[in-house]
C-alpha cells in the first residue's frame, strides 16, 4: 500500500505578514494533491489542522537583553490516523507562519527547511511543544517534527517488533521522514534521543540532507554515567515503574509512590504527566489512570541506551555533517574528563575532514535542559537556524 501523503492545511485562513514585514497579509496558497483517491476520502484521511494564535509580543533574551519579536499564528499539523496502520510514529508537525506546502502541489517552491525533534526515554513529543512553537514563531520559515518514539506516548499502541534498540528507533525515524518525504536539515535529541539522532546519521543515506546539523543534548556517544551522588537512576525509575499496577486511582498515587520510594518530587511530578485518564465503563463505574508508554519495551530501550557506542560516527564525522554536544551544567549525566577530552580531539579531526564537531554547556540547567533553561537553550540552537537559512538564501 503506497505511503500517505503528509498532513496539509485544508482551509487555512489567510495569514498575517510577520511583524515590522512590508506589504499586506497573503492567503495561503491552496493547491490540489496528486491522488488517486477521491478528494473526500483523502479528507477524512486527515485530523482537522489545529491553529494556535499567539499575542504579538517582545520576548527579552537573556542575559543579552536583545528583543525577539515572535510570529503569530504557529501552526500544528498532526498525523493522520491512517498511518498508526502502517507502523508509522505518532508526530505533531509544528510550522512557522511562512511555511506552505508545495512537496505535492507546486515543485517550483522549495521544500521548507525540517528540524527533527526528538524526546528521552519516559518522555513524549509533548516534552518540545512549547519550545518548538518558540522556534517556529523566531524562524517562520521553518517546520518542526515533533515524534513519539517507540513504545512513548501515542506510539505505544502502534506495535513494533523487538528489538527495542538506540538504532532500531533510529529507524523507525528515518522510515518517517521517507514516507512523509522530508529532508530535515536539523536534528536535535534530548539524553537517549540524542543518541538516536547518532544513530540516524550512521544508517541514513538518502533520507537526511547534507549539510545537517545534529544536536546531542546532555548525552555522550558511548558509556552512560547515570545517577550518583543521591540522584535518581533512571534504570531504577523504570524497574520501579514496571512493579507498580497497570491501572491507579490518580497521578496524586503515583507521585507519592515514587517519592516514598526515595525518587525525587519533581521526577516523580514528570513521571506523573504520562498517565491518561481511562474512559469508565458503565454509568456506576469510576474513571482511573493507566500508562501511556510500553514499560517493557522502554526498559530494553533504556538498557540499549547505555550499551550503544557511537563514537565511531563522532570521530569519523561524514562529510557535510556537523555534531553538537550539549552539557548540562548541572547534568544528571556525570561526563568524564575522557568524553571531553575525545570530543575535543574530534573537532579537531572533523574540521580536516569536511566535517564539524563542537562542544556546548548550558549553564543553570539540570539534564531536562529545555525545562531548566529554555533561554539559555533556545539562545545556543538559534544559531544553527540561522546559519541554516542564510544558506538556504543563498542557495535559492
Amino acid at each position: 500500500m503506497a505511503a500517505p501523503p503528509p498532513p496539509r492545511a485544508l482551509a487555512a485562513e489567510p495569514r498575517r505578514a510577520p511583524l515590522g514585514a512590508v506589504g499586506v497579509s497573503l492567503p495561503r496558497p491552496r493547491g490540489r494533491v496528486r491522488s488517486a483517491q477521491p478528494r473526500e476520502e483523502i479528507l477524512r484521511g486527515y485530523r482537522q489542522l489545529i491553529s494556535t494564535n499567539y499575542n504579538s509580543r517582545s520576548l527579552l533574551c537573556h542575559p543579552c537583553s536583545c528583543a525577539h519579536t515572535a510570529l503569530a499564528d504557529t501552526r500544528i499539523a498532526y498525523e493522520p490516523e491512517v498511518d498508526k496502520h502502517t507502523g508509522v510514529l505518532a508526530y505533531d508537525l509544528v510550522q512557522g507562519s511562512l511555511v506552505q506546502w508545495n512537496s505535492f502541489t507546486d515543485k517550483s517552491i522549495p521544500d521548507p527547511p525540517t528540524a527533527v525533534l526528538l524526546h528521552g526515554i519516559l518522555g513524549s513529543r509533548k516534552n518540545w511543544g512549547s519550545f518548538a512553537k518558540r522556534l517556529a514563531q523566531e524562524f517562520p520559515m521553518w517546520q518542526f517534527l515533533l515524534v513519539d518514539l517507540r513504545c512513548h506516548g501515542d506510539s505505544a499502541s502502534i506495535k513494533k517488533r523487538g528489538p527495542h534498540t538506540v538504532a532500531s528507533t533510529a529507524r523507525d525515524v528515518l522510515k518517517l521522514i521517507v514516507q512523509l518525504r522530508l529532508n530535515p536539515r536539523v536534528l536535535v535529541g534530548h539524553s537517549f534521543g540524542g543518541k538516536v539522532a547518532l544513530s540516524m546519521v550512521e544508517q541514513a543515506a538518502k533520507p537526511l540532507a547534507r549539510p545537517v546539523r545534529v544536536w546531542v543534548l546532555d548525552a555522550t556517544p558511548g558509556k552512560v554515567r547515570a545517577g550518583g551522588d543521591g540522584e535518581d537512576h533512571p534504570a531504577e525509575l523504570i524497574e520501579f515503574l514496571r512493579r507498580m499496577p497497570a491501572q491507579v486511582s490518580s497521578k496524586q498515587e503515583v507521585v507519592d509512590a515514587l517519592v516514598k520510594g526515595q525518587f525525587s518530587v519533581d521526577v516523580a511530578r514528570w513521571v506523573a504527566t504520562n498517565l491518561r485518564r481511562n474512559t469508565p465503563i458503565g454509568p456506576r463505574s469510576s474513571s482511573n489512570f493507566s500508562w501511556t508508554f510500553d514499560l517493557n519495551g522502554i526498559s530494553e530501550m533504556y538498557n540499549s541506551y547505555e550499551d550503544t557506542n557511537l563514537w565511531g560516527v563522532v570521530e569519523n564525522v561524514p562529510r557535510g555533517v556537523h555534531i553538537n554536544f550539549l552539557k548540562a551544567e548541572r547534568s544528571l549525566h556525570r561526563w568524564a574528563l575522557e568524553d571531553m577530552q575525545r570530543i575535543h580531539t574530534a573537532e579537531e579531526l572533523a574540521a580536516d575532514e569536511g566535517g564539524g564537531v563542537e562542544m556546548h554547556v548550558l549553564e543553570d540547567a539540570g539534564h531536562w535542559v529545555h525545562a531548566d533553561n529554555p533561554d539559555g537553550l533556545f539562545r545556543i540552537l538559534s544559531s544553527t537556524f540561522r546559519i541554516e537559512t542564510t544558506i538556504r538564501g543563498m542557495q535559492d
